[in-house]
């Protein structure tokens, strides 16, 4: 059934409609990983198939990455999740590794062929037509990052420039003597190569850019940041989510308000992390995803630890896709507890990315005295400094430091940003 199909149906129609695509969808996949897939088949032994509910559905047990991980280092080099002999298989990917050991995962010509066809539902929803050229700024390794949107722009027809191998100042004469009209990158990338482009005198702002795309981070649905990334480049700024192992699963519209699930291809569900129930509407919790199409390498009720909101009201866009104001909060493992408050990085960035004077930042934990402290380090000036911390103060009713570093001295990053600094394991940093 395809989304135009479900879009006909009245609201409650609609989501009756849904459940029973995805309720098929989740069968198919259960029947064949519960055969072929030898890591599944010891995880569904216990479940009767085939379900007949999402409450049953809800009762077959997650899928931790610590188990994928652990799986792939018993059985090396690819682990048991890889429903196929190795000659099927065409891709190679891994996880990034911030969070732990890096998962490595293959897909097949099919399954690649899926991850294809979910780029190219989050490029028609940022508009992008076979009209476009993109220009790609990432390096193509094994991670990721826009592989598959390179396949689904090609896909749409478009005009592919890719940027691999490129320093930030060739990408941007690429860029600009190609005259791409869509850019994808993430968007700490966009923000560096904006603050090249003034240093080098480029007018990026009037050029032939009309919209980026962007992941690999959640501050393309923090206002702040997006609309710093419009003001510098004169375009329209989309987000998107998507992970390694589990495919390009979400993507936001033109009212640029949060994303949209791709519900054709996942089947999502927003759990409380400690009591794993369902949360009621309106509230935060974690995002768990099964995808269905890639049979590769399937993954069934995968706790992404990413926090989202339950939302209960769907998109003024009118796409009636589960809709996550806001897009990703934060990672349930990101949040930390300071004097009582919760903290995640992102509700930080979003409140510094309202200082328009700041070159870059980085968050520090420390432990002070045995309690749990967070500073800031920015490129600004201190009356730029003092400003933030009357503004952390009032936000979050919490005293955090605010101090300056030299300008170019904290780090930039071309795919995922890492601007979380640890110290508590009593290292030091800039006087920490």
């Amino acid at each position: 059934m395809s989304q135009a199909e479900l879009y006909v149906y009245s609201t409650n129609d609609y989501e009756t409609s849904l459940e029973a695509y995805q309720l098929r969808k989740a069968n198919e996949l259960l029947l064949f990983a519960a055969q072929f897939n030898d890591f599944y088949k010891v995880k569904l032994k216990d479940t009767h198939l085939p379900i007949r509910t999402m409450a049953e559905f809800r009762q077959i047990p997650f899928t931790h990455k610590s188990e994928l991980v652990q799986d792939q280092q018993n059985r090396p080099p690819y682990g048991a999740n890889h429903s196929y002999p190795q000659a099927s298989y065409v891709r190679y990917h891994q996880t990034s590794g911030t969070t732990g050991r890096p998962l490595r995962i293959l897909d097949t010509k099919e399954s690649w062929e899926w991850w294809t066809d979910c780029w190219v539902e989050v490029l028609r929803s940022a508009l992008v037509t076979k009209e476009d050229r993109v220009f790609l700024a990432f390096s193509f390794g094994p991670f990721i990052g826009f592989w598959a949107a390179y396949e689904g722009a090609k896909k749409l027809g478009a005009l592919v420039i890719p940027g691999g191998g490129q320093n930030s100042l060739e990408r941007l004469t690429s860029i600009l003597s190609n005259q791409a009209t869509v850019l994808l990158c993430t968007p700490s990338y966009a923000l560096h190569l904006a603050e090249v482009a003034a240093k080098e005198g480029l007018d990026i702002k009037n050029s032939q850019i009309r919209c980026l795309i962007h992941a690999g981070e959640p501050g393309a649905s923090i206002p702040a940041v997006r609309e710093a990334i419009e003001s510098a480049w004169g375009a329209k700024c989309y987000d998107h989510a998507g992970m390694t192992e589990m495919g390009a699963y979400a993507f936001s519209c033109v009212e640029q308000g949060g994303l949209h699930v791709n519900e054709r291809q996942f089947l999502a569900e927003v759990i409380h992390p400690q009591t794993h129930q369902p949360v009621p509407l309106g509230q935060m919790g974690e995002l768990v995803l099964t995808n269905f199409g890639r049979y590769g390498y399937p993954l069934i009720r995968y706790r992404t630890g990413d926090m989202v909101v339950n939302a209960s009201e769907p998109c003024r866009c009118g796409n009636r896709f589960r809709f996550f104001p806001g897009g990703l909060v934060g990672r349930s493992d990101d949040m930390v507890v300071v004097r009582g408050v919760n903290i995640f990085p992102q509700s930080l960035e979003a409140i510094i990315r309202e200082f328009k004077e700041v070159a870059e930042f980085r968050i520090v934990y420390y432990s002070h005295q045995e309690l749990l402290q967070v500073k800031v380090q920015l490129e600004a000036t201190s009356e730029v400094a003092s400003r933030l911390q009357v503004k952390l103060r009032e936000r979050l009713g919490l005293r955090i430091e605010v101090e300056t570093v030299a300008p170019g001295v904290l780090p930039r990053f071309e795919m995922k940003a890492r601007r979380v600094l640890d110290l508590r394991n009593g290292q030091k940093a800039f006087g920490v």
